[in-house]
């Protein structure tokens, strides 16, 4: 294809758009600029490793999360500066480092605990070319811990001169400290001590210059202040300057080190940058896939396009209608028609777009199973194209663009025509529209034909390879339904559609005498072809959602006819085995009741018979309680907090504590409060200490509105909780009470680590609450932000 007509498809079929979503799914700016540049590509297996990588990349997101890129900036330009001897500045440094630290977070994302059954293995060679370099990245963020500042420790010569500059600014003060409350005070405009030109200086009111000795730096605007350095301190103002002139030369030269490090790991640098902006471009294009909906399409060389429910990407989600679309295989030409406004150029620019999609590596949104071929060229007609300059009507403008095409058009290219043979006379139209439609065919092209031309639905009809398909328009309701249906020809419906706006009957009926016999009797054919269509669909799909409801109720009746099964296998189970002990009890009691009475019987005689005889009842009552136990035995919990309002009694409806069932007592409490209780069909043993009254159920303990407050305020707290706390403007002991508060709410909320923002002001706010960190039993450790964190003007805690 050329490169002119490749553009033009790009351009027709609004490509360009489809690159600014995915320009928005991009995360850093190199990738945003090569989501602009994507362009389809031509190469069968460069297609299949496109996709297959952003399908790896959409299940690595589905399964880890987004990657975080961080503010990844391209350094490749400050790099090549440095190799030449120049210093890359504070800012080309830090980025410099947190260009390391995204590839080491990246390379931990992929590789960390990665099992073999983890997906994304296609993007091991991308994961695999990040190279961490950990000290290059400290050495860079301790010497330089935000972009205008270089830290004392960044070297000792460094911090032996800001020592020296400290000093020397303690002793100017002093010095000039005589002069703001001696003798000397009432020569000034105010009691200060300012700064002019880099030096120290004190405000000397205009007529009293003279009284003290020293250099005039500057004066105010209206000539009443002259702002004097009193010789006593000019030489410490110069050893103050020569020292601060030392400090610069000691950066310059701290800054030259950091840049001729990163020099030496240039290669390791620019390829971090590298492979990081192509990851994040094979992410962005994941994003795109997840925002649509896509599906990976598969990728034939046999020339068969097959997208099924196929959705325009441009066209809202709720308002497109999916298509299923299939060329190449039994017919390699598709002519589709149907009313204006109902979906057929919507029809072209989906199969032309998504085949467009597919060849750059992007998913297509459609359902799973969609081919798609490799096409050297897509080329589309489609649109009115007029120029007024160039005097192109319509016709000529659809004719110069057909030209073009046909010089060309391959076996291997798309061909989209959009009201082919429109705009000249009617069956001089469509006579051209068949010839240009059988010249592409001989090329060996798919190609796709929007038309209103009954001659060419005709032309369908009897050439064999050639398809029709029409956009269906619901003739009850004058409306399209944009669904595409293959197979059967369309009618445009202008008669229909000219009633419904208000055309007269007369007209219309002029209209359709004027219409010959061989027409009319081709449309009706149409009609009624259509309407048996939709009655059949509509009988299939009544078929089927009835199919559904039964399937639906069956395994609904299944399911709860098994659950039913297994409940009564288990219930018979207990009965037998309840059955079991109730037997071998009573076998046990009849025995011992038989031998009492063999027992009694022998010393009937005896002149204790009575009392031995009420003896052996309460033995026998004994021991039928015993074995009453045994089968049905007493299960106890209790709720210290509860009190029975009242004495338990047969009927009353209770709560088994230990169940969390209701019941009804079938009997009154025996001495030891040991009672029956049935509940559904089981009898059960308990004491009435696991029992509640089930009009007191409602009323809870102390101990319930404590659990249930206590429970409220956790999940609130981890609803609402936040990973760092903003002190920012508070006072010492006011910003500690809220952070006492915070990290009871992180422990809670089990967060391990917090942020204090507190900003950097004057340092007296962080300084008093590392102060109360120092000595919190629940602080771990705590550490001053890093760069990207707030530097230092926040503190990171960790928890115990």
């Amino acid at each position: 294809m050329s490169t002119t007509y490749y553009d033009k498809a790009l351009h027709t079929l609004e490509f360009d758009k489809i690159t600014a979503m995915l320009a928005d799914c991009a995360p850093t700016e190199g990738s945003r600029a090569m989501a602009y540049r994507l362009v389809p590509d031509g190469d069968p297996y460069q297609i299949r490793r496109k996709q297959s990588q952003t399908t790896d990349a959409k299940n690595l997101l589905m399964m880890k999360g987004f990657p975080s890129f961080g503010a990844l900036k391209d350094v490749t330009p400050a790099i090549e500066r440095a190799e030449k001897g120049a210093s890359m500045t504070m800012r080309e440094l830090l980025d410099t480092a947190a260009l390391l630290q995204t590839a080491r977070r990246l390379s931990d994302y992929f590789f960390g605990d990665r099992k073999e059954s983890d997906p994304g293995e296609g993007l091991r060679e991308q994961f695999g070319r990040l190279v961490a370099d950990r000290m290059l990245e400290t050495r860079i963020t301790r010497a330089i811990p935000a972009e205008d500042l270089i830290a004392d420790e960044a070297s000792p010569a460094l911090a032996d001169i800001r020592r020296r500059i400290r000093l020397e600014n303690n002793k100017i003060k002093d010095s000039l400290q005589k002069y703001l409350s001696g003798t000397f005070a009432k020569y000034l405009q105010e009691n200060i001590v300012t700064l002019r030109n880099g030096r120290y200086v004190v405000p000397v009111k205009a007529e009293y210059k003279n009284e003290i000795k020293g250099l005039v730096h500057d004066t105010s605007a209206s000539g009443a202040t002259l702002f004097i350095e009193p010789l006593a301190v000019v030489d410490a103002n110069n050893e103050l300057r020569a020292l601060e002139i030392k400090e610069q030369h000691e950066i310059d030269r701290i800054l030259a080190e950091l840049s001729a490090e990163c020099v030496i790991d240039a290669t390791i640098i620019i390829g971090d940058y590298y492979a990081l902006t192509e990851l994040a471009f094979i992410f962005a294009k994941a994003e795109l896939s997840c925002r649509l909906n896509a599906t990976e399409p598969l990728i034939n060389e046999e020339k068969r396009l097959f997208l099924k429910k196929a959705r325009h990407p441009l066209i809202d989600k709720k308002a497109v209608v999916p298509i299923t679309v299939a060329l190449g295989g039994e017919y390699d030409t598709m002519v589709i028609t149907g009313p204006n406004t109902g979906g057929k150029t919507v029809t072209l620019k989906t199969i032309g777009l998504l085949s467009l999609m597919a060849q750059a590596g992007l998913h297509i949104p459609s359902s799973d199973g969609s081919e798609v071929p490799v096409f050297d060229a897509i080329l589309a007609d489609i649109g009115d194209e007029q120029s007024i300059e160039q005097s192109l009507s319509t016709f000529s403008s659809h004719m110069v663009n057909i030209v073009g095409i046909l010089e060309k058009v391959s076996d291997d290219s798309l061909v989209l025509f959009d009201e082919l043979g429109a705009g000249t006379d009617p069956t001089e139209g469509a006579a051209l529209a068949m010839a240009i439609i059988g010249k592409v065919r001989s090329f060996g092209a798919l190609c796709a034909a929007t038309t209103h031309y009954a001659e060419i639905k005709a032309y369908a009809l009897e050439t064999e390879g050639v398809t029709n398909a029409s956009c269906e328009f619901d003739v009850e309701t004058l409306r399209p339904t944009y669904r595409l249906i293959i197979g059967t020809p369309g009618k445009s419906n202008a008669f229909a559609i000219s009633r419904k706006l208000g055309i007269g009957e007369d007209i219309i009926e002029a209209a359709k005498n004027r219409i010959s016999t061989d027409d009319k009797r081709f449309e009706r054919v149409i009609e009624e072809l259509e309407i048996r269509r939709m009655e059949a669909e509509r009988e299939r799909d009544e078929a089927l959602r009835a199919r559904r409801e039964f399937e639906a109720y069956r395994n609904a009746e299944e399911a709860k006819l098994k659950r039913r099964l297994d409940i009564a296998e288990r219930e018979a189970e207990k009965a037998q085995e309840k059955a079991v002990q109730i037997l071998e009890s009573a076998r046990v009691t009849s025995e011992y009741v038989m031998g009492q009475l063999e027992e009694i019987k022998r010393k009937k005689e005896s002149e204790r018979f009575a009392e031995q005889l009420e003896e052996g009842r309460r033995d026998i009552r004994r021991r039928l309680r015993e074995a009453g136990d045994a089968v049905n035995p007493v299960t106890e919990a209790r709720d210290d907090d509860y009190v029975l309002p009242r004495a338990l009694r047969k009927g009353d409806t209770v709560m088994l504590i230990n169940l969390r069932q209701q019941g009804v007592l079938i009997e009154d409490p025996d001495k030891k409060g040991n009672v029956t209780v049935r509940s559904g069909l089981i009898n059960t043993r308990t004491n009435i200490k696991n029992l509640k009254l089930i009009e007191e159920a409602a009323q809870m303990t102390t101990a319930d509105r404590k659990r249930i407050a206590a429970s409220k305020y956790q999940a609130a707290v981890n609803r609402d909780f936040s990973a760092s706390l903003d002190l920012r403007g508070q006072l010492g002991e006011d910003a500690w009470f809220m952070t006492d508060k915070y990290l009871d709410e992180a422990i809670m909320a089990h967060v391990k680590t917090v942020t204090l923002i507190h900003g950097k002001g004057t340092g007296a706010l962080r300084a008093a609450l590392q102060k109360h960190l120092k000595t919190d039993s629940r602080v771990k450790s705590f550490r001053a932000g890093i760069y990207g964190e707030g530097d230092s003007g926040v503190t990171v805690v960790e928890l115990k």
